[in-house]
């Protein structure tokens, strides 16, 4: 559910205080209420997007009954929100944005999509191919594209692999703002360096840095973050945004879910 007074890409690369968070729901992680129910203590603890996505193998059902259950729970939550003078309905007013593996896992539920092109792949399908696939069921969906440039870095995980990546080293400083420098030319809005789910590392805070020297593009860092402390070192180092996805799957329950989401996001 985004705002009524701005594009979700307005919301996305505008100004902040400070650097936001990002929950990462994977459809194949859990049932669409479970997820409802981990977005709803996500938005607790101070989330401000809801990413959909990440496995590449997720069929477009489940991709959409996620979306649907989802924005469900966000617009009861306005809606209690606004018969409370004490609560500001627009506080959970936050986008739930599509972030596929391919052009099968697309929802016209979802407000906005990540429009990625895996930049340093060597396959044609991640460069151009699965996008190609995918645009014209996004124009007939009416679903935002957030113009992105995706960039997988040591150590790379699953989505390395699969998208057949030549990873970025921790010390290719230069090579990452060339990346960051063509993305811009390209007009890319955001550059999303990733270390891959469940990283064992995160993204090297100097690959962050060199990243940002590039103007025009907000930054979004996800891979291997799991404690306040790495998401204060990516904060620092310029991310505009955090993203966590293992840190919700993996916790036993909702309150070790408060937990963990609590300590990253108040580290913000």
């Amino acid at each position: 559910m985004r705002r009524d007074d701005m594009t979700t890409l307005q919301y996305v690369t505008g100004p902040s205080e400070h650097c936001r968070h990002i929950t990462l729901i994977d459809p194949a992680s859990q049932s669409p209420d479970v997820a409802a129910q981990r977005v709803m203590v996500a938005l607790d603890c101070g989330t401000s997007m809801i990413f959909v996505g990440g496995s590449t193998d997720t069929p477009d059902a489940i991709v959409h009954a996620t979306c649907e259950a989802i924005q469900e729970v966000l617009e009861l939550r306005v809606f209690a929100a606004s018969q409370n003078p004490e609560c500001d309905e627009e506080d959970s007013k936050i986008p739930v944005v599509l972030f596929p593996g391919g052009a099968h896992a697309l929802s016209p539920a979802a407000d906005a999509i990540t429009f990625m092109m895996l930049m340093n792949s060597t396959s044609r399908k991640f460069l151009v191919g699965e996008q190609v696939r995918g645009a014209p069921h996004l124009h007939n969906f009416a679903v935002e594209a957030l113009p992105t440039g995706y960039v997988v870095c040591a150590p790379g995980g699953k989505v390395g692999e699969v998208g057949q990546a030549e990873l970025i080293q921790a010390d290719d400083v230069e090579l990452i703002n060339a990346y960051a420098r063509c993305g811009q030319m390209f007009g890319f809005k955001l550059l999303y360096l990733e270390a891959g789910s469940g990283a064992d590392s995160q993204v090297s805070p100097a690959l962050i840095e060199s990243a940002k020297q590039v103007e025009g593009l907000t930054l979004l860092v996800g891979g291997g973050i799991r404690t306040g402390a790495q998401a204060k070192i990516a904060a620092q180092a310029g991310a505009d945004w955090i993203v966590t996805g293992t840190l919700t799957e993996d916790a036993a329950d909702l309150a070790e879910l408060r937990s963990r989401l609590s300590e990253v996001i108040d580290a913000l």
